[in-house]
């Protein structure tokens, strides 16, 4: 009996339970209907006007429409305003707004640096590039405000600066530059907008005073740094022939791609351009001259303009004659046949005599230290 009791109470417990859970899930469904139903009630946007139920039609009366017109405006209360206020937006822009003409067109305003650039039609140009006493360099140019310069040393971007608003810009870099030539040219920031004029820059080994800067134009050079001093290896005779046909040949080194102008006891005897490895020679028909005699030979630096910027005077004895089988020429760098025949021989035409005697098959090949025997032509 016991065990039957005690089975029969565990069955109607367990009946209890399920009875609970549905129970609570019931309530829990309606305790959320109910809940959403108050939260719409609540917010009264998109609800029903709520009528009572009634067994027997009503007729219809004025007084009833007027409240369930009020019951409808109430209820849709929200999106009648929104459609009203997007009406108004519509009719302010399409007449208030246009009709205002200070408002039609609103003007985006353009950069300085755009619209002077359409306006530019020169390439990026320099104005100052300077050696310092310390050996450092500053370059300053101009081109379009507010744009990318690239700054090309002997073919090589070094720098990219940027112009200011007035178009300028400084590039100085921290080191300075060994001693040797330089080739500047300036690059924007479009590649086909390269400076027309390029800069030759040549540093001293004795330092900034006998360095210079020269600007290369279409038309010729023009120095913007001249040598405030010019001593060591910068102004030099290195040698001096005399042929037996009364021509002096004078060779030495100067600052490269200038001129230099040559007097023999004052008398003129030409001038001639510096290549770009320091080298020069000039030769000049000056008569009979006094072998054992002491002569003073000036050479004179100019600069693109013809100003003479350094000078120096020589004074040597003048030596015995040379002959035909005696007159050799050391070639330096940056030579070639029709220069050292000009010197010699009087027209660079005949650099084909230098090239037979010294069985040269190709005269556009010579090398420098190669020693060459030149062939004496009498007037």
């Amino acid at each position: 009996m016991s065990n039957k009791n005690t089975i029969g109470k565990t069955k109607r417990s367990t009946d209890n339970m399920i009875d609970d859970a549905i129970a609570q899930q019931n309530d829990w469904l309606a305790n959320r209907r109910s809940y959403a139903r108050r939260f719409l009630k609540t917010l009264n946007i998109f609800a029903r006007p709520t009528t009572k139920e009634t067994t027997q039609p009503q007729p219809a009366a004025k007084p009833a429409d007027n409240k369930s017109r009020n019951g409808v405006l109430r209820s849709y209360w929200f999106p009648i305003l929104c459609v009203f206020l997007v009406l108004l937006i519509l009719i302010w822009v399409m007449f208030i707004r246009t009709s205002n003409p200070q408002r039609v067109v609103i003007v985006p305003v353009v950069p300085d640096a755009v619209s002077q650039q359409l306006t530019i039609n020169d390439a990026p140009a320099f104005d100052i590039v300077r050696i310092e006493q310390n050996g450092n360099i500053v370059i300053a140019g101009r081109w379009a405000p507010n744009q990318n310069v690239s700054i090309k040393m002997n073919n090589k971007i070094v720098a990219t600066v940027r112009t200011n608003a007035d178009g300028e810009f400084v590039y100085a870099p921290q080191k300075p530059l060994p001693a040797g030539n330089y080739t500047l040219s300036l690059v924007g920031a479009d590649a086909n907008a390269k400076s027309s004029n390029k800069v030759f820059l040549y540093i001293s080994e004795q330092g900034y005073e006998n360095s210079l800067s020269l600007l290369m134009t279409p038309r010729g050079s023009t120095i913007l740094q001249a040598p405030t001093m010019v001593y060591g290896g910068d102004l030099t005779v290195s040698k001096i022939d005399y042929l037996e046909s009364g021509r002096v040949i004078v060779t030495g080194d100067a600052m490269p791609r200038l001129r230099v102008s040559l007097w023999l006891d004052d008398k003129y005897m030409g001038f001639a351009r510096v290549s770009d490895y320091r080298h020069y020679g000039l030769g000049a028909d000056l008569g009979k001259l006094e072998s054992g005699r002491e002569y003073k030979l000036g050479v004179r630096l100019h600069d693109g303009d013809g100003r003479t910027i350094a000078n120096i005077e020589h004074k040597f004895t003048m030596p015995e004659m040379t002959g035909d089988d005696d007159t050799f020429y050391t070639v330096r760098r940056g030579d070639c046949l029709w220069i050292i025949a000009r010197n010699f021989m009087r027209r660079g035409i005949l650099f084909s005599m230098i090239a037979d005697r010294n069985h040269i098959e190709n005269p556009d090949l010579i090398f420098p230290k190669q020693k060459l025997q030149i062939p004496v032509v009498n007037k």
